[in-house]
Protein backbone atom coordinates (compact mmCIF):
# COMPACT_ATOMS: atom_id res chain seq x y z
CA UNK A 1 0.00 0.00 0.00
CA UNK A 2 1.47 3.38 -1.03
CA UNK A 3 0.79 6.20 1.43
CA UNK A 4 0.44 9.67 -0.05
CA UNK A 5 0.91 12.54 2.42
CA UNK A 6 -1.99 14.98 2.81
CA UNK A 7 -1.74 18.72 2.32
CA UNK A 8 -0.28 19.23 5.81
CA UNK A 9 2.17 16.28 5.52
CA UNK A 10 5.63 17.02 4.18
CA UNK A 11 9.36 16.52 4.71
CA UNK A 12 11.01 18.64 7.38
CA UNK A 13 14.24 20.65 7.20
CA UNK A 14 14.85 22.73 10.36
CA UNK A 15 15.90 26.35 9.74
CA UNK A 16 15.82 29.42 12.00
CA UNK A 17 13.32 32.22 11.50
CA UNK A 18 14.66 35.17 9.58
CA UNK A 19 13.99 38.07 11.85
CA UNK A 20 12.80 41.03 9.87
CA UNK A 21 13.31 43.57 12.66
CA UNK A 22 14.38 42.86 16.24
CA UNK A 23 13.75 45.77 18.55
CA UNK A 24 15.87 45.52 21.68
CA UNK A 25 15.23 47.66 24.74
CA UNK A 26 18.00 50.07 23.67
CA UNK A 27 16.48 50.37 20.21
CA UNK A 28 13.10 51.12 21.70
CA UNK A 29 14.69 53.74 23.96
CA UNK A 30 16.30 55.43 20.95
CA UNK A 31 12.96 55.47 19.14
CA UNK A 32 11.26 56.91 22.17
CA UNK A 33 13.88 59.64 22.41
CA UNK A 34 13.50 60.36 18.73
CA UNK A 35 9.74 60.17 18.43
CA UNK A 36 8.44 60.43 21.90
CA UNK A 37 5.25 58.84 23.19
CA UNK A 38 3.56 58.79 19.84
CA UNK A 39 6.20 56.50 18.37
CA UNK A 40 6.16 54.14 21.39
CA UNK A 41 2.42 53.79 21.17
CA UNK A 42 2.62 52.91 17.51
CA UNK A 43 5.22 50.21 18.11
CA UNK A 44 3.50 48.50 21.03
CA UNK A 45 0.97 45.82 20.11
CA UNK A 46 -1.26 43.55 22.22
CA UNK A 47 -1.51 40.29 20.24
CA UNK A 48 -2.55 36.66 20.81
CA UNK A 49 0.05 34.04 19.87
CA UNK A 50 -1.38 30.53 19.43
CA UNK A 51 1.22 27.74 19.28
CA UNK A 52 -0.14 24.25 18.46
CA UNK A 53 -3.53 25.29 19.78
CA UNK A 54 -2.25 26.92 22.99
CA UNK A 55 -3.09 30.66 23.05
CA UNK A 56 -1.13 33.33 24.97
CA UNK A 57 -1.88 37.07 25.18
CA UNK A 58 1.35 39.03 24.85
CA UNK A 59 2.46 42.64 24.55
CA UNK A 60 5.20 43.25 22.02
CA UNK A 61 7.02 45.95 20.18
CA UNK A 62 7.54 45.41 16.47
CA UNK A 63 6.33 45.99 12.97
CA UNK A 64 5.93 42.42 11.59
CA UNK A 65 4.88 38.91 12.63
CA UNK A 66 8.56 37.91 12.57
CA UNK A 67 9.30 40.72 15.09
CA UNK A 68 6.68 39.44 17.52
CA UNK A 69 7.70 35.77 17.26
CA UNK A 70 11.36 36.66 17.66
CA UNK A 71 10.60 38.64 20.77
CA UNK A 72 8.81 35.58 22.17
CA UNK A 73 11.75 33.26 21.37
CA UNK A 74 9.74 31.23 18.85
CA UNK A 75 11.90 29.64 16.14
CA UNK A 76 10.32 28.07 13.05
CA UNK A 77 11.50 25.35 10.73
CA UNK A 78 11.01 25.32 6.99
CA UNK A 79 7.89 23.15 7.29
CA UNK A 80 6.37 24.86 10.29
CA UNK A 81 3.31 26.94 9.50
CA UNK A 82 2.55 30.50 10.62
CA UNK A 83 -0.49 32.71 9.92
CA UNK A 84 -0.23 35.47 8.82
CA UNK A 85 3.12 35.21 7.05
CA UNK A 86 6.31 36.37 8.76
CA UNK A 87 6.59 39.49 6.63
CA UNK A 88 3.05 40.68 7.30
CA UNK A 89 2.65 43.72 9.53
CA UNK A 90 1.12 43.28 12.95
CA UNK A 91 -1.99 45.10 14.09
CA UNK A 92 -3.04 45.64 17.66
CA UNK A 93 -5.36 42.81 18.84
CA UNK A 94 -4.26 40.46 16.06
CA UNK A 95 -3.90 36.65 16.46
CA UNK A 96 -0.76 34.92 15.22
CA UNK A 97 -1.03 31.15 14.76
CA UNK A 98 1.99 28.82 14.77
CA UNK A 99 1.77 25.11 13.92
CA UNK A 100 4.95 23.06 14.35
CA UNK A 101 5.72 20.24 11.91
CA UNK A 102 6.34 16.79 13.44
CA UNK A 103 7.99 13.73 11.86
CA UNK A 104 5.94 10.52 11.99
CA UNK A 105 7.45 7.17 11.00
CA UNK A 106 4.65 4.77 10.13
CA UNK A 107 5.59 1.13 9.55
CA UNK A 108 2.72 -0.59 7.75
CA UNK A 109 2.95 -4.40 7.63
CA UNK A 110 6.72 -4.15 7.93
CA UNK A 111 7.22 -1.37 5.38
CA UNK A 112 8.24 1.99 6.91
CA UNK A 113 7.41 5.43 5.55
CA UNK A 114 8.15 8.81 7.16
CA UNK A 115 5.97 11.88 6.72
CA UNK A 116 5.68 15.24 8.48
CA UNK A 117 2.53 16.80 9.78
CA UNK A 118 1.38 19.80 11.81
CA UNK A 119 -1.34 17.68 13.43
CA UNK A 120 -1.02 17.39 17.20
CA UNK A 121 -2.64 13.95 17.57
CA UNK A 122 -2.12 10.60 15.92
CA UNK A 123 -5.76 10.41 14.89
CA UNK A 124 -5.55 13.75 13.07
CA UNK A 125 -2.31 12.73 11.37
CA UNK A 126 -3.86 9.49 10.09
CA UNK A 127 -6.84 11.41 8.78
CA UNK A 128 -4.46 13.56 6.76
CA UNK A 129 -2.95 10.44 5.19
CA UNK A 130 -6.48 9.36 4.24
CA UNK A 131 -5.70 5.70 3.47
CA UNK A 132 -8.77 3.42 3.96
CA UNK A 133 -6.64 0.48 5.10
CA UNK A 134 -5.44 2.41 8.14
CA UNK A 135 -8.92 3.04 9.49
CA UNK A 136 -9.27 -0.60 10.58
CA UNK A 137 -5.57 -1.23 11.17
CA UNK A 138 -4.16 -2.26 14.53
CA UNK A 139 -1.75 0.40 15.82
CA UNK A 140 1.09 0.18 18.33
CA UNK A 141 -0.18 3.36 20.00
CA UNK A 142 -3.62 4.67 20.83
CA UNK A 143 -5.22 6.73 18.09
CA UNK A 144 -5.84 9.45 20.65
CA UNK A 145 -2.10 9.70 21.44
CA UNK A 146 -0.59 13.19 21.25
CA UNK A 147 2.19 13.86 18.75
CA UNK A 148 5.20 15.40 20.55
CA UNK A 149 7.44 17.97 18.87
CA UNK A 150 10.15 15.33 18.36
CA UNK A 151 7.70 13.14 16.45
CA UNK A 152 6.52 9.52 16.85
CA UNK A 153 7.17 6.03 15.45
CA UNK A 154 4.08 3.87 14.92
CA UNK A 155 3.58 0.31 13.70
CA UNK A 156 0.37 -0.50 11.86
CA UNK A 157 -1.00 -3.91 10.92
CA UNK A 158 -3.71 -3.77 8.29
CA UNK A 159 -6.60 -6.23 8.16
CA UNK A 160 -5.95 -9.50 6.28
CA UNK A 161 -8.49 -11.93 4.86
CA UNK A 162 -7.61 -15.44 6.08
CA UNK A 163 -9.16 -18.90 6.27
CA UNK A 164 -9.20 -20.64 9.65
CA UNK A 165 -9.94 -24.37 9.81
CA UNK A 166 -10.35 -25.83 13.31
CA UNK A 167 -11.06 -29.57 13.65
CA UNK A 168 -12.26 -29.61 10.04
CA UNK A 169 -14.63 -26.64 10.43
CA UNK A 170 -13.86 -23.76 8.05
CA UNK A 171 -14.25 -20.06 8.81
CA UNK A 172 -13.34 -17.06 6.66
CA UNK A 173 -12.44 -13.93 8.59
CA UNK A 174 -10.63 -10.59 8.51
CA UNK A 175 -7.97 -9.94 11.16
CA UNK A 176 -5.27 -7.48 12.16
CA UNK A 177 -3.37 -10.12 14.15
CA UNK A 178 0.36 -10.02 13.48
CA UNK A 179 1.10 -13.74 13.95
CA UNK A 180 -0.77 -17.03 13.81
CA UNK A 181 -0.61 -17.26 17.60
CA UNK A 182 -2.10 -13.76 17.91
CA UNK A 183 -4.94 -14.73 15.59
CA UNK A 184 -5.76 -17.90 17.58
CA UNK A 185 -5.78 -15.85 20.79
CA UNK A 186 -7.99 -13.25 19.12
CA UNK A 187 -10.46 -15.96 18.07
CA UNK A 188 -10.41 -17.68 21.48
CA UNK A 189 -8.91 -20.87 20.05
CA UNK A 190 -7.22 -22.82 22.84
CA UNK A 191 -4.93 -25.78 22.21
CA UNK A 192 -2.91 -28.38 24.08
CA UNK A 193 0.52 -29.84 23.45
CA UNK A 194 -0.84 -32.61 21.20
CA UNK A 195 -2.78 -30.33 18.84
CA UNK A 196 -1.20 -29.43 15.51
CA UNK A 197 -1.12 -25.94 13.99
CA UNK A 198 -0.02 -25.06 10.46
CA UNK A 199 1.76 -22.80 9.72
CA UNK A 200 3.90 -22.37 12.85
CA UNK A 201 2.60 -20.15 15.66
CA UNK A 202 5.21 -17.46 15.04
CA UNK A 203 4.44 -17.22 11.33
CA UNK A 204 3.25 -13.81 10.14
CA UNK A 205 -0.34 -13.36 9.01
CA UNK A 206 -0.59 -12.52 5.32
CA UNK A 207 -3.55 -11.91 3.05
CA UNK A 208 -5.08 -15.20 1.88
CA UNK A 209 -3.32 -17.28 4.57
CA UNK A 210 -4.81 -20.71 5.36
CA UNK A 211 -4.46 -21.74 9.02
CA UNK A 212 -5.27 -25.31 10.05
CA UNK A 213 -5.70 -26.44 13.66
CA UNK A 214 -6.06 -30.21 14.09
CA UNK A 215 -7.36 -31.54 17.38
CA UNK A 216 -5.18 -34.49 18.39
CA UNK A 217 -6.05 -36.96 21.14
CA UNK A 218 -3.65 -39.67 22.30
CA UNK A 219 -5.14 -42.43 24.46
CA UNK A 220 -4.31 -45.95 25.67
CA UNK A 221 -6.64 -48.84 24.77
CA UNK A 222 -6.34 -52.22 26.53
CA UNK A 223 -8.37 -55.24 25.37
CA UNK A 224 -8.38 -59.04 25.11
CA UNK A 225 -7.77 -60.48 21.66
CA UNK A 226 -7.50 -63.96 20.19
CA UNK A 227 -4.16 -65.46 19.25
CA UNK A 228 -4.57 -67.60 16.08
CA UNK A 229 -3.54 -71.23 16.34
CA UNK A 230 -1.02 -72.82 14.00
CA UNK A 231 -1.83 -75.64 11.54
CA UNK A 232 0.51 -78.60 11.24
CA UNK A 233 0.07 -80.79 8.12
CA UNK A 234 1.38 -84.35 7.97
CA UNK A 235 1.49 -86.48 4.84
CA UNK A 236 -0.29 -89.86 4.87
CA UNK A 237 0.82 -92.27 2.14
CA UNK A 238 -2.08 -94.64 2.94
CA UNK A 239 -4.76 -92.06 2.13
CA UNK A 240 -5.82 -90.95 -1.33
CA UNK A 241 -4.69 -87.59 -2.65
CA UNK A 242 -7.18 -84.95 -1.62
CA UNK A 243 -8.29 -86.82 1.47
CA UNK A 244 -7.54 -85.20 4.82
CA UNK A 245 -8.36 -85.77 8.45
CA UNK A 246 -7.94 -83.79 11.65
CA UNK A 247 -5.92 -85.51 14.36
CA UNK A 248 -5.94 -82.60 16.80
CA UNK A 249 -8.42 -79.76 16.64
CA UNK A 250 -6.84 -76.33 16.86
CA UNK A 251 -7.86 -73.71 19.39
CA UNK A 252 -7.08 -70.01 19.45
CA UNK A 253 -5.40 -68.54 22.50
CA UNK A 254 -6.08 -65.19 24.18
CA UNK A 255 -3.83 -62.25 24.97
CA UNK A 256 -4.22 -58.90 26.70
CA UNK A 257 -2.82 -56.15 24.49
CA UNK A 258 -2.40 -52.40 25.02
CA UNK A 259 -2.39 -49.90 22.17
CA UNK A 260 -1.51 -46.23 21.87
CA UNK A 261 -4.32 -44.72 19.77
CA UNK A 262 -3.93 -41.35 18.04
CA UNK A 263 -7.07 -39.63 16.76
CA UNK A 264 -7.08 -36.46 14.65
CA UNK A 265 -10.31 -34.48 14.59
CA UNK A 266 -12.17 -37.52 15.92
CA UNK A 267 -10.78 -40.01 13.38
CA UNK A 268 -8.22 -42.69 14.21
CA UNK A 269 -4.93 -41.84 12.55
CA UNK A 270 -2.73 -44.59 14.00
CA UNK A 271 -2.75 -47.48 16.47
CA UNK A 272 0.51 -48.77 17.90
CA UNK A 273 0.80 -51.84 20.13
CA UNK A 274 2.74 -51.02 23.29
CA UNK A 275 2.45 -54.24 25.32
CA UNK A 276 1.10 -57.81 25.18
CA UNK A 277 0.47 -60.45 27.87
CA UNK A 278 -0.41 -64.01 26.84
CA UNK A 279 -3.37 -65.27 28.87
CA UNK A 280 -3.99 -68.69 27.26
CA UNK A 281 -1.72 -70.44 24.79
CA UNK A 282 -3.12 -71.46 21.39
CA UNK A 283 -3.37 -75.17 20.52
CA UNK A 284 -2.02 -76.13 17.10
CA UNK A 285 -4.25 -78.08 14.72
CA UNK A 286 -2.73 -81.30 13.34
CA UNK A 287 -4.02 -82.58 9.97
CA UNK A 288 -3.11 -85.45 7.68
CA UNK A 289 -3.34 -85.29 3.88
CA UNK A 290 -3.28 -88.27 1.60
CA UNK A 291 -0.51 -88.75 -0.94
CA UNK A 292 -1.66 -92.02 -2.56
CA UNK A 293 -2.05 -91.60 -6.32
CA UNK A 294 -5.15 -93.01 -8.06
CA UNK A 295 -4.88 -95.62 -10.81
CA UNK A 296 -6.23 -93.21 -13.40
CA UNK A 297 -7.10 -94.87 -16.72
CA UNK A 298 -7.52 -98.38 -15.27
CA UNK A 299 -10.96 -99.90 -15.87
CA UNK A 300 -12.37 -96.83 -17.61
CA UNK A 301 -15.88 -97.11 -19.01
CA UNK A 302 -16.83 -94.32 -21.40
CA UNK A 303 -20.16 -95.81 -22.48
CA UNK A 304 -22.95 -93.24 -22.97
CA UNK A 305 -20.32 -90.45 -23.02
CA UNK A 306 -22.58 -88.16 -25.07
CA UNK A 307 -25.39 -88.59 -22.54
CA UNK A 308 -23.06 -87.85 -19.65
CA UNK A 309 -21.73 -84.73 -21.43
CA UNK A 310 -25.31 -83.53 -21.88
CA UNK A 311 -26.08 -84.12 -18.20
CA UNK A 312 -22.83 -82.37 -17.24
CA UNK A 313 -23.81 -79.30 -19.27
CA UNK A 314 -27.03 -79.11 -17.28
CA UNK A 315 -25.58 -79.99 -13.88
CA UNK A 316 -22.35 -77.98 -13.89
CA UNK A 317 -22.06 -76.06 -17.11
CA UNK A 318 -19.72 -78.84 -18.30
CA UNK A 319 -17.16 -77.89 -15.60
CA UNK A 320 -15.64 -81.23 -14.57
CA UNK A 321 -13.49 -79.70 -11.79
CA UNK A 322 -16.14 -77.59 -10.13
CA UNK A 323 -16.41 -77.45 -6.32
CA UNK A 324 -18.78 -74.77 -5.07
CA UNK A 325 -18.80 -76.00 -1.49
CA UNK A 326 -22.46 -77.09 -1.62
CA UNK A 327 -21.62 -80.77 -1.07
CA UNK A 328 -21.74 -81.73 -4.78
CA UNK A 329 -18.64 -82.11 -6.91
CA UNK A 330 -17.44 -82.37 -10.49
CA UNK A 331 -19.18 -82.28 -13.83
CA UNK A 332 -21.89 -84.77 -12.82
CA UNK A 333 -22.34 -83.32 -9.33
CA UNK A 334 -21.71 -86.44 -7.24
CA UNK A 335 -22.12 -86.14 -3.51
CA UNK A 336 -19.31 -87.74 -1.54
CA UNK A 337 -21.37 -90.75 -0.41
CA UNK A 338 -22.39 -91.66 -3.97
CA UNK A 339 -18.84 -91.20 -5.20
CA UNK A 340 -17.34 -93.50 -2.60
CA UNK A 341 -20.08 -96.16 -2.76
CA UNK A 342 -19.45 -96.53 -6.50
CA UNK A 343 -15.68 -96.88 -6.28
CA UNK A 344 -14.81 -93.28 -6.95
CA UNK A 345 -11.78 -93.48 -4.69
CA UNK A 346 -10.19 -95.72 -7.28
CA UNK A 347 -9.42 -92.45 -8.99
CA UNK A 348 -9.55 -89.60 -6.46
CA UNK A 349 -10.77 -88.73 -2.99
CA UNK A 350 -13.26 -86.21 -4.40
CA UNK A 351 -15.16 -86.28 -7.71
CA UNK A 352 -13.87 -82.90 -8.90
CA UNK A 353 -10.29 -84.16 -8.49
CA UNK A 354 -10.87 -86.94 -11.04
CA UNK A 355 -10.74 -86.57 -14.82
CA UNK A 356 -13.83 -86.47 -17.08
CA UNK A 357 -13.22 -90.06 -18.15
CA UNK A 358 -12.88 -91.21 -14.53
CA UNK A 359 -16.08 -89.41 -13.50
CA UNK A 360 -17.97 -91.01 -16.42
CA UNK A 361 -16.62 -94.43 -15.38
CA UNK A 362 -18.00 -94.00 -11.86
CA UNK A 363 -21.28 -92.66 -13.30
CA UNK A 364 -21.66 -95.82 -15.41
CA UNK A 365 -21.16 -97.92 -12.27
CA UNK A 366 -23.91 -95.91 -10.55
CA UNK A 367 -26.06 -96.11 -13.69
CA UNK A 368 -25.92 -99.88 -13.53
CA UNK A 369 -27.58 -99.71 -10.12
CA UNK A 370 -30.04 -96.83 -10.45
CA UNK A 371 -30.15 -95.70 -14.03
CA UNK A 372 -30.36 -91.92 -14.49
CA UNK A 373 -32.70 -91.33 -11.56
CA UNK A 374 -29.94 -89.80 -9.35
CA UNK A 375 -29.51 -86.95 -11.87
CA UNK A 376 -32.29 -84.38 -12.12
CA UNK A 377 -30.95 -83.19 -15.49
CA UNK A 378 -31.19 -86.63 -17.11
Amino acid sequence: MAYVPGPRCHLTREVPVKRATVLTSSAVALLLMAGGATTATALHKDVTVTVDGQASRVGAFGFTVADVLSAQGITLGARDLVYPSLSDSVADGQTITVEYSRPVTLTVDGSPVTFHTTATSLAAALEEINQPGLRSARLSAARSAALPREGLSIEATTAKDVTLIVAGKKKNLSTTAATVEDLLTEQGITRDSDDRVKPELDAGVTDGLRIVVDRVEVSTLTKKESVPHAVVVRKDASAWKGESSVLTRGKDGTAQRSYLVTTVNGKVESTRKTSEKLLTKPVAEVRTVGTKASASGIGLNLARAAMWDKIARCESGNNWSINTGNGYYGGLQFNLASWRSNGGRDFAAYPHQASRAEQITVANRYYAKAGTSPWTCA
